[in-house]
Order: structure tokens, then C-alpha cells, then sequence
């Protein structure tokens, strides 16, 4: 795997971590905190950037993830954030994140191989 891209899949992982820990928190406080909801809104904007640059490297995403998906929320968030519906946000960060992190996983674990390999 090329290391540019085990590298954005690694930030992905760690972005994704922290999604589940927003989500442990539970919606009510979710949408009650401005900052957890700034925060969702930056770890959204990564994940589209990462999703961008997998795709430029012609990395395939898995079964269940969507990279132009992910560069188009991340557009959105950017350019119509006065639009934005937190209930919504919260269904992406409760349901759609965690199944990424799934199908994400056996690209992660390869990363991780290559990142060792060269680091070895």
C-alpha cells in the first residue's frame, strides 16, 4: 500500500475514534453542546479531505463507504453551514460512521502493516 494513502486511512481510523467517542456521549448532549457539534463539523471536513486524496491515490473504498460522498459533505459543511440540520448530523455520526469504521477496518489493519514494513 502506498504510504501516502496507509497514512489518510490511519487519520481516518483516529477521526472515526473520535466520532464514537462524541456518540458516547449521547445525542441530547450532542445537540445541546456547540462546541461537540463545532467539533463533528471539523471532523467532517477531514474526513472529506482524506476521502479526496484516497480517491486521487485510487484507493477503492470498501463496500459501505462513499468517498465522493464524504467530499460533498464536506463541501456542504463548508459552503452552506447555516443550512446545516443537527439531527441529521447526529444519524451521521450514530449510524454511518460506525459502519465505516467497520468497513474501513481491514484497509486500517493494512495501513498499519505497510507504515511497519517501511518503518522496518
Amino acid at each position: 500500500m502506498d504510504r501516502k494513502a496507509a497514512k489518510e486511512l490511519l487519520h481516518i481510523d483516529g477521526w472515526l475514534e473520535r466520532s464514537a467517542q462524541m456518540v458516547g456521549r449521547g445525542k441530547d448532549a450532542y445537540l445541546a453542546d456547540d462546541l461537540l457539534q463545532e467539533a463533528r463539523d471539523l471532523l467532517m471536513m477531514r474526513l472529506g479531505e482524506a476521502a479526496n486524496r484516497l480517491s486521487r491515490l485510487n484507493v477503492l473504498a470498501p463496500d459501505g463507504v462513499n468517498w465522493v460522498l464524504a467530499v460533498a459533505n464536506r463541501n456542504f459543511i463548508i459552503h452552506q453551514d447555516d443550512q446545516i440540520n443537527r439531527e441529521l448530523t447526529w444519524l451521521t455520526l450514530s449510524v454511518d460512521l460506525p459502519a465505516w469504521h467497520r468497513s474501513l477496518t481491514p484497509l486500517v489493519v493494512q495501513a498499519r502493516a505497510a507504515l511497519d514494513a517501511d518503518a522496518g
